[in-house]
């Protein structure tokens, strides 16, 4: 065994391992997923698998995926988990519902205090998600549960509910990992969603098209493979589904409906919503457009049309099991290529938890992280369209780049003092966006970074007190750093700090 843990036999020449691994490809050259099936994974290809599908790794974590093939690592990876979450929800996600029509009686100042209100509850909601990224054991759920967050689209500032919102944050939890069309079909009838794609008011004679457009080109088939009649044909199709205003529930209003003839993807009948989305279903596009997502979720900005269609070919042919699809891309080749390495920019919600993570930093209330989150372009529960948020390289400009090393910076100074003055947080270009809008919100900002916790000296005992330098870059960085350091740091925390500035720490 060597020192990073790695299976017996990893630790030979490049060229013998290349020998080696040739020779059990060569047994699994009719696998249709061209895997290694036999060959033990090893610690980068471990770190980049565990990296990729969650937050950060340890290195026991990584220790132990090792010594699994990819088949054994992916379904260890899959294996069912209870979705519900462990941190408890806020104190009024259990409260009787507030109507969405309360605001029609209220007075200016009334109106005023209550969106006040409301917009702490935001807060709220928000640190209750990032504290439960924080503390799962699974983070490829959570993982996923912001994947479909930014797929099914529903945003705070049209929504006004946070209660509906945290609904919505149970439904796509209880379907990150099932059945697609089980979770297409939950989201139709979603209040959050039909609130916010204007289903909720779509009636026979003034349908609403919001909804079955973004249903066609975000949610199933992509774009360009619906036409406009189509779309217009869909949206009589939904009239009718909406909620109770009072109580937050879908309802059906059958006296709205348009039960009328249309014809939809070529497809004439009454056709209804639950028709319409076992046309959607149907359709070779769906697996697709949702396989092209994935892939680029997890492996590589442009997936080569080839693996697109054998992960597609595998969700359809499992009925829309997500986990098939998953463990389509989890074992293949490309999913460990070098040239997919490092080629995926961390979305300032996985730089946050993954760091926090990564380094075992101890956290009190983690509102100082929702508010850096959301300075730096990735709002919880409030993407900025309809499309969500682009991600890639989208991510990184002049401004957040140096915002993102300034929180890292932060984050790890365990030499000095952790004292961070009211002057700083209250004045000038630092003054966290949102904050002042609560109640002693400035204080728990400040409370809040000051009760993080580093143990330095605890963290670098994995890597021999930082001396094991290989050892911590390649559990650090996905890829090699960009540059040697300078000449005065050679080991230890400020190594640690150091990569953590390189511009490989951006990457996943």
């Amino acid at each position: 065994m060597s020192t990073l843990g790695i299976a017996p036999g990893l630790w030979l020449p490049r060229w013998a391992r290349a020998v080696r691994a040739g020779a059990l490809c060569l047994l699994a050259a009719l696998s249709p997923a061209g895997a290694c099936a036999g060959d033990a994974l090893g610690f980068d290809d471990a770190r980049h698998l565990l990296n990729r599908t969650g937050f950060a790794a340890s290195p026991a974590e990584i220790t132990a995926f090792a010594r699994l093939t990819r088949a054994e690592a992916a379904d260890r990876l899959l294996a069912k988990v209870p979705p519900e979450a462990l941190t408890p929800p806020p104190d009024w996600s259990g409260a009787p519902f507030e109507s969405l029509r309360r605001f029609r009686d209220m007075s200016a100042e009334e109106r005023k205090l209550a969106r006040r209100e409301t917009l702490r509850q935001a807060f709220e909601l928000q640190s209750w998600w990032l504290a439960e990224m924080l503390a799962t054991p699974a983070p490829l759920l959570e993982r996923m549960t912001l994947f479909w967050h930014n797929h099914f689209v529903s945003s705070f500032q049209k929504v006004r509910s946070p209660q509906l919102l945290y609904r919505q944050n149970l439904l796509l939890r209880r379907h990150a990992l099932g059945n697609f069309g089980a979770l297409l079909r939950a989201v139709a009838r979603d209040p959050a969603m039909l609130v916010y794609l204007d289903n909720a008011v779509s009636r026979r004679g003034q349908p609403n098209e919001n909804f079955a457009r973004e249903l066609m080109e975000l949610f199933t088939l992509g774009e360009g493979n619906y036409g406009e009649a189509d779309v217009k044909e869909a949206a009589r199709a939904f009239t009718g589904w909406s909620i109770d205003y009072e109580t937050g529930e879908f309802r059906f209003r059958p006296g709205t409906h348009d039960d009328g003839v249309k014809t939809v993807l070529a497809v004439t009948g009454r056709l209804d919503g639950e028709a319409v989305l076992d046309l959607l279903l149907a359709h070779p596009r769906t697996a697709e457009h949702i396989a092209g997502k994935l892939w680029r979720e997890f492996v590589s900005p442009r997936p080569a049309p080839s693996e697109r269609a054998r992960v597609a070919r595998a969700f359809r042919e499992s009925g829309y099991d997500i986990r098939a699809a998953l463990r389509a891309i989890f074992v293949s080749d490309a999913f460990y290529a070098p040239e997919n390495r490092a080629v995926l920019v961390k979305s300032p919600v996985e730089l946050i938890v993954g760091t926090l993570r990564q380094f075992e930093v101890r956290t009190g209330d983690v509102m100082p992280f929702v508010v850096t989150a959301n300075q730096l372009g990735q709002r919880l529960f409030a993407p900025p369209n309809v499309k969500g948020w682009p991600g890639g390289e989208s991510w990184i400009n002049s401004s957040t780049l140096l915002a993102r090393k300034a929180f890292l910076e932060r984050l790890l100074r365990v030499e000095e003092p952790r004292e961070m003055p009211r002057e700083a947080m209250t004045v000038g270009p630092a003054r966290p966006a949102g904050v002042p809008v609560l109640a002693g919100g400035v204080e728990r900002y400040v409370r809040g970074m000051l009760e993080a916790r580093f143990d330095g000296e605890r963290w670098l005992a994995e890597f021999g007190g930082g001396r094991d330098v290989e050892k911590l870059k390649r559990v650090v960085l996905a890829t090699a750093p960009a540059g040697p350091p300078p000449g005065e740091i050679r080991y230890g925390m400020d190594l640690a700090r150091y990569l953590t500035q390189d511009a490989a720490y951006q990457l996943r």
